[in-house]
């Protein structure tokens, strides 16, 4: 344990120098995180005036603070590693990494936390932009935090392990582009992100909580908005457990099919 936290450490040091390189970039990327739920605070604000203040209980400040939160859950739980790991196995970016003495996964881990650890200060300061901008209206208390930081880091396990497993499809599929695209427009609609998962329709929210994508952000975010009864935050935590248990499962099951298929040199 102590070996691999010095990796850790070190990993972290080496992520945060190349981040730094590409400042511009940077921006880019915390540009797209915020932009959505600009959007859709402005749209669902606008159709709660129209329907008379609210719809189905959320009013524009209520819109405000669930789009803020579902952006901030998803800052801290996003990864991209399934954009590039085609181009590692195509190009044998991937030979070298697995020369290493710790599997490759650490390196991403350490490059995702670098990001969000530099970004912090931007996302904080896009976060209070929003909430004056919108008037949103959040009510934390310290029970409300007490749910939601494990809610958030089972979240973020949960989204990094089932995001690296689709990223390892790259061993069999040459290209993975329109898999990708389709599971983030999956995501975006059964996660909570578009639209709160209780304006959807029944079938859907039925099928929502039987799916991993809704504990990957939805439930923490609503953890930070809303105060959940002590049976759904115990079936939300659960349901992230198992979930994150199936997704381990998988990873290591698809790890050890895609290394025996790996066969590309150099890098």
């Amino acid at each position: 344990m102590r070996q691999l936290l010095a990796v850790y450490r070190q990993q972290l040091k080496t992520a945060l120098a190349e981040q730094l390189q590409y400042r511009a970039a940077l921006i880019i990327w915390l540009i797209e995180v915020a932009l959505g739920p600009a959007v859709s605070v402005s749209v669902w604000s606008t159709v709660a005036r129209n329907e008379g203040g609210a719809v189905n209980g959320y009013s524009s400040a209520g819109f405000a603070a669930y789009f803020i939160a579902t952006m901030l859950v998803n800052y801290a739980t996003q990864t991209w590693v399934f954009w590039e790991f085609s181009r590692r196995v195509r190009e044998g970016e991937f030979s070298p990494l697995l020369l290493r003495p710790i599997h490759p996964i650490h390196a991403d881990l350490a490059d995702n936390l670098a990001y969000k650890i530099l970004m912090l200060p931007v996302i904080t300061l896009v976060t209070l932009i929003l909430f004056f901008a919108f008037h949103a209206s959040i009510a934390l208390t310290l029970a409300n935090v007490l749910a939601f930081l494990p809610a958030l880091v089972l979240a973020f396990a949960l989204r990094f392990i089932l995001e690296w497993t689709l990223a390892l499809l790259a061993f069999w599929l040459t290209q993975v582009n329109v898999i990708n695209q389709l599971y983030v427009v999956v995501v975006l609609f059964l996660s909570g992100q578009l639209v709160p998962l209780t304006l959807l329709p029944t079938p859907v929210q039925v099928a929502s909580a039987w799916l991993p994508f809704q504990w990957m952000v939805a439930f923490p975010a609503e953890l930070l908005v809303h105060r959940l009864s002590p049976p759904a935050l115990l079936t939300g935590l659960l349901a992230q457990l198992a979930w994150l248990l199936v997704g381990l499962a998988l990873f290591s099951l698809t790890w050890r099919l895609g290394i025996r298929r790996y066969t590309a040199v150099g890098g």
